[in-house]
């Protein structure tokens, strides 16, 4: 029986072939022997780094000849009027981002996968950029990866596959790419990729995997252009919505930095991932963005201790950005744009559009620049009957454990104590840590009797507020400070923001917890202050 092989396949775009899918400067060679084992028609490109002695050889002062290397190749294979690209070893890396189909691998294993044997999942919360892999040791449903389908992408699944597969591959991985082990011959590989290009044209998964429709991927190239247009405008204009992120997962247990290049010379050196240092290097080299191809031309790079460059993703497919084009919601993320399903997004306003408020007793217009001068600004003219506090930056954490924020203000609501919880702007992962807040000061109100007593201190034990504390009657208002109109509502909040608000209204729900958000109105011109 022959031994497995592992194989990493791409499926190339149409119009991208051996010819035009490499990025410009590349390193590899072509292969041009004539007797070799490749299919007809079939093109081989192959590198091999320069012999160097391990980083740690002169760390430890050894003096023995020690040397490494890595060798890595594609073979492109022409397939029913497409091309595969069949990668070995880093060659993927000189795929230019826009030649290959970012969905085939995923959806390939969609439609080839059982079900109910899944062992491994990638999943992207776009909201936070937060990204997290889910391995179990025995093969189950999607259920069992703690998977919230209103607030994540799948980016890769591992399982196996359906019997009726079994013959083709046994075991499948699919992101971008398909990873997989077969036994099959070279002669057999054209066909193999033939059968892929059929499953991957299916739409099995719809049925197998129905829960994965609220975010889809768009691939129109009409929509995508009008939508990279929105995009330009939203850099340009230095819109809030607008993010940079690594679009992988990381190890941040290794001392990486970040640099930026493409503009004729390579960033100084950052500690971390912000949208404001790759306009600082935009800014030094006097680049004018006024194309969307300089997304693509420049690169975010990640460096290791010796500052050799270990993974560099174009600015595009480094982006994180949300807006609405035709009455429709769209999401970019990972260099593709996905649709939000319209329904998903009518439900989104139909839960969360009564919880905004008109008025508000306590919270007033800001005419503060930082958060907790506005709210000391709100204690002070907020009427004595409702028995405001600021406790802004003090704790109620248990001795020992990390602080635990209450809230921002302290109020009573209608025979409740209100946990007001305020920030400035609706960027996204500042509304996430700010919904998630005021859930995790109500549980640990309601588990932990220090944290209740701390709380009753920091209220200077007034009788109104102590009674509602020790009975556990909370209600929770968000406080968002924006210049966005009260009209809009919920529509006012970036889209995975709503989603995660939903989340934590439906966890403060279960407790019997009433849930309010209210628009605070901005006087601050926010962009100028930033510009100071």
């Amino acid at each position: 029986m022959a031994k497995s092989k592992n194989f990493s396949i791409y499926l190339l775009k149409n119009g991208f072939d051996a010819r035009n899918s490499l990025k410009e400067g590349h390193n590899l060679i072509l292969l041009e022997e004539m007797d070799t084992h490749i299919p007809q028609d079939g093109i081989m490109y192959y590198g091999q780094n320069p012999t160097r002695a391990p980083w740690w050889k002169e760390y430890w002062g050894i003096s023995q000849e020690l040397h490494q290397t890595s060798v890595s190749a594609i073979v492109f294979l022409p397939v029913n009027g497409r091309w595969f690209a069949i990668a070995f070893g880093t060659s993927y890396h000189n795929l230019k981002e826009n030649s290959y189909e970012y969905d085939f691998g995923l959806r390939t294993t969609l439609n080839t996968l059982d079900p109910g044997k899944i062992k491994s999942t990638d999943i992207l919360m776009p909201e936070t950029a937060k990204r997290q892999r889910i391995q179990i040791p025995n093969a189950s449903s999607l259920t069992y990866f703690d998977f919230n389908t209103d607030e994540s992408i799948v980016k890769r699944l591992t399982g196996t596959v359906k019997e009726e597969y079994r013959d083709l591959l046994r075991n499948a991985t699919g992101s971008s790419n398909l990873r997989f082990s077969t036994a099959c011959e070279v002669f057999e590989l054209t066909e193999l990729c033939s059968r892929l290009l059929e499953v991957y044209l299916r739409n099995d998964y719809e049925e197998s995997f129905p829960d994965l429709h609220n975010i889809t991927p768009i691939k129109d190239p009409d929509i995508i252009s009008a939508l990279e247009t929105k995009l330009l405008t939203a850099f340009q204009e230095e819109s809030i919505n607008l993010t940079l992120c690594i679009p992988d997962i990381v190890d941040y247990s290794t001392n990486f930095k970040v640099k930026y290049r493409g503009a004729n010379k390579i960033s100084k050196e950052y500690n971390d991932v912000f949208i404001g240092n790759y306009r600082e290097y935009l800014n030094e080299r006097q680049v004018n963005v006024d194309n969307i191809l300089y997304f693509s031309k420049h690169s975010l790079c990640i460096l290791d201790e010796n500052e050799a460059i270990i993974q560099a993703f174009s600015i595009y497919k480094s982006l994180l950005f949300d807006c609405t084009y035709n009455d429709k919601t769209y999401h970019l993320c990972d260099g593709c744009w996905y649709e939000i399903n319209t329904n998903f997004i009518e439900r989104l306003r139909t839960e969360l559009n009564p919880l905004f408020a008109e008025t508000h007793n306590v919270l007033c217009e800001c005419n503060e620049k930082r958060e907790d001068d506005y709210n000391l600004d709100a204690q002070r003219s907020s009427p004595r009957e409702y028995n405001v506090y600021c406790l802004d930056k003090r704790s109620i954490a248990p001795q020992g454990q990390r602080n635990v924020e209450p809230c921002d203000l302290i109020a009573i609501k209608n025979n409740a104590v209100e946990l007001i919880h305020n920030k400035i702007s609706t960027r996204s992962a500042s509304l996430s840590h700010l919904f998630n807040q005021g859930v995790n000061s109500v549980i640990l109100l309601r588990q932990n009797d220090e944290a209740k007593d701390k709380l009753k201190e920091l209220v200077e034990h007034n009788p109104s507020l102590e009674e509602k504390i020790n009975n556990d009657q909370y209600c929770v208002t968000y406080g968002i400070i924006s210049n966005k109109s009260r009209d809009l509502k919920s529509d006012a909040l970036p889209l995975f923001s709503r989603i995660s608000l939903l989340r934590c209204v439906k966890t403060l729900r279960l407790m019997q917890i009433i849930t309010t958000v209210f628009l605070i109105k901005d006087n601050v011109d926010r962009k100028r202050l930033n510009e100071e």
